[in-house]
């Protein structure tokens, strides 16, 4: 099974199940879209389950965010997952994929209107590209990573409805395998085809791909 189809079974099941519990614990149900910085300029769509617990006053929210980003050094990325050439004019840019799911607990604090305070798990699918203007080269690095963020996000009713969103966080993402042209580092040191004399630190310090990241987003949120 692909990991395409996974990922959108997963969305999807997430979804009806957010669904389910307002149904059935007579909660309430919101969506809505956030802005600002992840590792790069970035951007949000979530939706969530609001007071679907009777004993403890969590919340829950699915998000799935896009983020453009610098991808790492042109000049060592090439030399460590291809060549030692320097001619071309490098051209880069990437993206960030980010998948993630948020219990928020409720904090009182009398400065911050509805403050929040929310964890949960990530998944990041880095891909950053690298093209070399006359130098004949252009190719994708790529890594897949799970990660665990924690923050505190503050809500300022607009209406009965429409709410202002400001929050941030960090978050941490495991190291991976790094992959681009014929070429693979592993944290464990189970590489492919490695380059003479480099490493994964080499690659993972030429590489942009998500590690300790912050967080720092504002946006909205529309019960329905």
């Amino acid at each position: 099974m692909s990991f395409e189809l996974v990922k959108k079974c997963a969305v999807r099941i997430g979804m009806i199940g957010f669904l389910l519990i307002g149904e059935a614990a007579g909660g309430e149900f919101a969506a809505g879209m956030n802005l600002g910085y992840y590792s790069g300029t970035s951007i949000q769509l979530h939706a969530g389950a609001y007071n679907f617990t009777k004993s403890i006053p969590l919340s829950a929210r699915l998000s799935i965010g896009y983020t453009w980003l610098n991808p790492g050094n042109a000049a060592d990325a090439r030399k460590i997952f291809i060549n030692d050439a320097t001619n071309g004019t490098p051209e880069k840019h990437g993206t960030i994929r980010i998948y993630q799911f948020d219990l928020f607990y409720p904090l009182k604090i009398k400065s911050i209107p509805g403050a929040k305070l929310y964890f949960g798990p990530r998944h990041a699918r880095f891909k950053g590209n690298f093209k070399y203007i006359g130098g004949n080269e252009d190719f994708d690095v790529t890594s897949t990573q799970w990660g665990w963020g924690v923050g505190m996000e503050s809500s300022l009713a607009m209406n009965p409805r429409l709410s202002l969103l400001v929050g941030g966080g960090i978050e941490y993402y495991a190291g991976t395998k790094m992959q681009g042209h014929d070429t693979a580092y592993s944290p464990d040191g189970d590489d492919v085809n490695p380059r003479q004399g480099y490493t994964y630190d080499d690659a993972d310090a030429a590489i942009n791909q998500p590690g300790f990241e912050l967080r720092l987003m504002i946006g909205f949120t529309y019960r329905l």
